[in-house]
């Protein structure tokens, strides 16, 4: 199915207002890590997973007070406790309960006693029983998981980019790892601008728009290749502009699609899945961006500088010929 037919869209020539939007979101969620970081220690929120510490999913006969819950708390001595309300909408008359995190792993599961305990003799607005979700991460573990997490994400992208070297060419495997990169930070970026918790789901989130950035990057690739073979007496930005107008009616489907499933993921499924979907929205539209406006523009650049330099010419290996 082909939703385009005879675009002739200058993509390259747009490259100046592609730079400007990337560098402002990108400089933005800079600014917002360093300024999370300077507060408390993290370039972004990190939930029970990564910080350890206890949290409780209660849910109550009646609407929560957030401030009453709040006022208990402080009556029975619990200081700095995390208290947000899910989504009205889901009339769940639910509320997350989250303590920071302890050193003393001991002091975990005493802390969602406390919590059970203190909403019992405290607030008059009765909690169902039992309560619907609780989990207790130790420090400990919480920084292992961090760790762990950073590196399946450089890992997965290393991969990509050997992967890359090997089926085109080294500058096309720096140009999708360049562009994946930029799809993580400004995916980041927006969860430390909206003040958002990243988790374990988020991350498996980010992972994911990994693959899904590289395939639709690597799908323009491809048939650049194919273009430089068929079409030897066309400039470079020619051939890469065509290809891009040519598979804009793939990308548009794919990425259109998926879209629409994880807004309606994020508009329905709840708190839980907030932050899940949240990553996967931000991440498929600058997924999408990129591949276009930040993958393909770089092996253009990559090869004037060449040609400046007196390195090789303005065109890149063409494709070979399918053997029979």
């Amino acid at each position: 199915m082909e939703l385009f037919r005879g675009v002739n869209v200058d993509w390259l020539g747009k490259k100046w207002y592609f730079l400007a939007f990337s560098m402002i979101f990108s400089v933005a969620g800079i600014i917002s890590m360093c300024v999370h970081y300077a507060q408390i220690g993290s370039p972004v929120p990190l939930g029970v997973d990564f910080r350890g510490g206890t949290q409780v999913q209660a849910q109550f006969v009646r609407t929560p007070d957030i401030n009453k819950i709040r006022q208990a708390m402080d009556a029975a001595g619990i200081k700095d406790a995390r208290i947000v309300s899910y989504d009205p909408a889901s009339n769940g008359n639910e509320v997350l309960i989250s303590l920071p995190e302890q050193t003393d792993e001991t002091h975990l599961d005493a802390d969602r006693i406390r919590i059970i305990e203190t909403l019992q003799a405290h607030y008059d607005n009765p909690v169902i029983l039992p309560l619907r979700n609780v989990q207790v991460v130790g420090p400990t573990v919480g920084k292992q998981l961090e760790k762990q997490a950073g590196l399946a994400t450089l890992y997965s992208m290393a991969g990509m980019l050997v992967y890359l070297w090997f089926r085109f060419q080294l500058i096309y495997g720096v140009a999708a790892v360049v562009a994946c990169f930029h799809d993580t930070l400004i995916t980041v970026g927006f969860f430390a601008l909206t003040n958002q918790e990243i988790s374990l789901t988020v991350i498996a989130a980010i992972l994911t728009l990994v693959g899904y950035s590289m395939n639709d990057t690597i799908v323009v690739f491809d048939r650049i290749r194919e273009n430089l073979r068929l079409s030897r007496r066309e400039s470079l930005p020619e051939v890469v502009n065509r290809s891009i107008n040519q598979t804009l009616s793939r990308t548009v489907l794919t990425s259109g699609l998926t879209f629409l499933t994880v807004l309606s993921l994020y508009i329905f499924g709840g708190q839980v899945l907030r932050g899940f979907s949240f990553a996967l929205v931000v991440g498929i539209l600058i997924g999408t961006y990129s591949s276009i406006a930040v993958a393909a523009p770089m092996l253009v650049a990559w090869q004037e500088w060449r040609a400046k330099q007196g390195k090789g010419t303005t065109s890149l290996p063409a494709a070979k010929r399918a053997r029979v």
